[in-house]
């Protein structure tokens, strides 16, 4: 019998009947690749009933018979990765944590065996690292502990025996890439392998109420077979984001389902390890600079956790006939909208000129409420007159130039007073609502030209 061959999307882990230059589902290109689908043998009960596979049929019951019973939750020991989580590691749970190599995730998961072995059986499965490599790092990061069992093992059968002979309590897979079934025919870190392996892993979470964590390896386009095809399988997916050569990183959840995910935690790559940070805005705005036009404070929310981030833009006049647009951090096509807002409502001839955005720390803005801080940063720039050290700026931008509220300002507005912020440009309807913020000056403004005007006023 001739061997069936699909076809998957290492983007977003589609399948298509054939090969094509542009993924049908998230149009990437050449992320299409081939792999044999598995044979069907006996042993997988091909050809069988229900019946003859001696399986026994479920039957459907009413929600209401059901057990809402709570799931059971337990500290890692790094309140960061906690708050990411939803409060806690879930009894049962698959957890996919991914990221670049080299990022940190296999230092986070050691890490968290320290805390996890005072009252739990750990087994950290590495197929990257020999036994005596994980000493060493385990010695580095100080985690020393006869409940913590390490095995450097890529064979899929051989994990699951050890599973079963060690009885962990947690179990921890270093990486889902170097993980192999020797059933299949397609070599390691394949599509195939890899949703084979975490499906075996995740009968094994659900059957015996083990927590898996599973590190999973993605480049910064996130096109090979890592946890872009494994997010619909698992309970929660966490990426490590950040810059290898600066010592910072921040923990994002992109799903979970015990938990809500728009928290974030933050940490520091140190030489004996990951260490939390407590305060993110101070670790953001450390070493912004004085009187330096071109730069401007806003407050976003990162679920419930106000966060200070510091906006830079850059705007110079353009050398050939297409002005240049470039923004990190921030989405590209409201950039262009603010810009255009910034020309017809504010009356600055940009559209001559570069214009360059970027978020200090590797953040990412997402929310409206940055669109006030990015406008008066490019205004400073292109006027070349400097915001105020101790002004930060919050609101939504409309494309009429009007300023709208945003969410949880007073909560905002409270975090920039706390930091040391002198004044605060808010949107004008909402100044009156806020009540007073001893020590902190609320400049309302009803559009950006009048945000513009206080925000680069001159300093007495």
């Amino acid at each position: 019998m001739k061997q069936k061959t699909l076809f998957y999307c290492t983007a977003c882990g589609n399948e298509t009947p054939k090969w094509a230059g542009k993924c049908p589902a998230c149009g990437a290109w050449n992320t299409i690749v081939e792999q044999p689908e598995a044979p069907r043998t006996a042993g997988r009960g091909a050809g069988k009933t229900v019946k003859q596979r001696g399986l026994a049929t479920r039957k459907a019951c009413p929600v209401t018979e059901l057990e809402s019973d709570e799931e059971i939750r337990f500290p890692t020991g790094m309140g960061e990765l906690d708050r990411v989580l939803g409060g806690g590691a879930v009894k049962g749970s698959l957890v996919l944590v991914g990221g670049a190599p080299g990022i940190g995730k296999s230092t986070l998961m050691l890490q968290i065996c320290s805390k996890l072995c005072e009252n739990s059986k750990v087994l950290y499965v590495s197929g990257e690292e020999s036994e005596h490599q994980l000493k060493l790092r385990a010695k580095r990061l100080r985690v020393e502990s006869g409940s913590l069992y390490v095995i450097s093992e890529t064979n899929l059968g051989d994990v699951l025996e050890s599973v079963t002979t060690e009885q962990p309590d947690i179990l921890i897979v270093d990486s889902i890439q170097t993980l192999y079934n020797d059933g299949l025919d397609s070599p390691a870190g394949s599509v195939s392998q890899v949703k084979d392996c975490t499906m075996a892993l995740m009968q094994l979470a659900k059957g015996q109420g083990i927590t898996v964590f599973v590190i999973g390896h993605v480049n910064k386009e996130g096109s090979i077979a890592g946890p872009k095809v494994l997010e619909h399988m698992v309970d929660c997916v966490l990426y490590f984001e950040g810059d290898q050569h600066t010592s910072h990183r921040i923990l994002r959840a992109a799903k979970n389902r015990f938990g809500a995910t728009n928290e974030i935690g933050v940490f520091e790559m140190r030489d004996e390890g990951l260490s939390q940070v407590e305060n993110p805005s101070e670790m953001l705005l450390s070493g912004r600079p004085d009187d330096a036009p071109g730069t401007c404070v806003t407050c976003v929310m990162e679920g419930v956790r106000p966060v200070l981030a510091e906006i830079q833009a850059l705007v110079v006049t353009s050398a050939g006939g297409s002005p240049r647009r470039t923004s990190n951090g921030f989405d590209y096509n409201r950039a262009a909208m603010l810009l255009a807002v910034l020309e017809k409502r504010g009356g600055l001839r940009v559209s001559a000129c570069d214009a360059y955005l970027n978020i200090i720390g590797g953040l990412w803005l997402d929310e409206p409420a940055a669109d006030l801080a990015a406008v008066v940063a490019l205004a400073s720039s292109y006027l070349d007159r400097p915001v105020p050290n101790g002004l930060v700026a919050i609101g939504e931008v409309g494309l009429t130039g009007e300023l709208r509220t945003v969410g949880q300002l007073a909560q905002r507005v409270s975090e920039a007073r706390r930091l040391g912020f002198k004044t605060c440009v808010i949107p004008a309807h909402r100044a009156e609502s806020l009540g007073e913020f001893p020590g902190l000056q609320l400049l309302p403004a009803r559009n950006i030209g009048e945000a513009i005007r206080a925000a680069l006023r001159p300093t007495e």
